[in-house]
């Protein structure tokens, strides 16, 4: 079983709040995304390599509220209250061609498998039922692109890249073990600690920046 990252997923309060604070941190503005539909989402991304990007993430105000909770803890009181101060970095989406296979060989409940659509983008991905992040987001959401068309392909080359992707947790073993079932224990850096943080260490024109949850 194999997969590699696909996309960090910034939450913010507005598109608007979120891209202005990429665009302050890293020096580059981002580009349009869509609406997610069925999640009562929409987006604006920013490439970070081949096949790999950044999403900022936020509730659409001009869209319909979903008869279920929204991916990536939106509806949280919590969380929304924490997006209002600043974006967060919340979780990460890792990539692979076998998502059934992946789902049932990491060995950890990360939700159950939706077919989503974006624009002409269709895919599918894992979301817990109770639209929360599966181990304070340091446990990636699973998702599998049909056909050969990947966001990133489409996007500038504007200067970003992913230096490092790295997370703390009281209970690092049972991530370790997931991420090494599916061929993702490189991919980030998961130290012990006494609460769970993520954080991704991002370059652009003004240098490095670390984005934390």
């Amino acid at each position: 079983m194999t997969a590699t990252i696909d996309h960090l997923i910034v939450g913010a309060d507005t598109l608007a709040q979120g891209a202005s604070y990429v665009e302050q941190h890293l020096g580059i503005a981002m580009q349009t995304g869509g609406r997610h539909v069925a999640m009562g989402t929409h987006n604006c991304v920013l490439k970070l390599g081949p096949r790999v990007y950044l999403e900022v993430i936020a509730i659409d105000p001009a869209g319909a509220a979903p008869s279920r909770p929204r991916w990536f803890g939106l509806d949280e009181t919590a969380t929304r209250e924490c997006l209002k101060e600043r974006p967060r970095l919340l979780t990460w989406a890792a990539r692979t061609s076998e998502i059934e296979a992946a789902v049932t060989a990491c060995g950890l409940d990360i939700g159950t498998i939706h077919p989503m659509a974006r624009g002409d983008y269709t895919w599918r991905i894992t979301i817990p039922d109770d639209g929360m992040l599966v181990h304070d987001g340091l446990m990636p959401t699973l998702i599998q692109w049909d056909g050969d068309a990947h966001p990133a392909d489409r996007l500038e080359e504007r200067g970003a890249s992913l230096m490092k992707l790295a997370g703390r947790h009281p209970q690092p073993d049972a991530l370790h073990a997931a991420l090494r079932r599916l061929g993702l224990e490189s991919e980030i850096e998961i130290e012990n600690a006494q609460r769970s943080e993520i954080s991704a260490t991002l370059r652009g024109p003004r240098g490095n920046w670390t984005l934390t949850g």
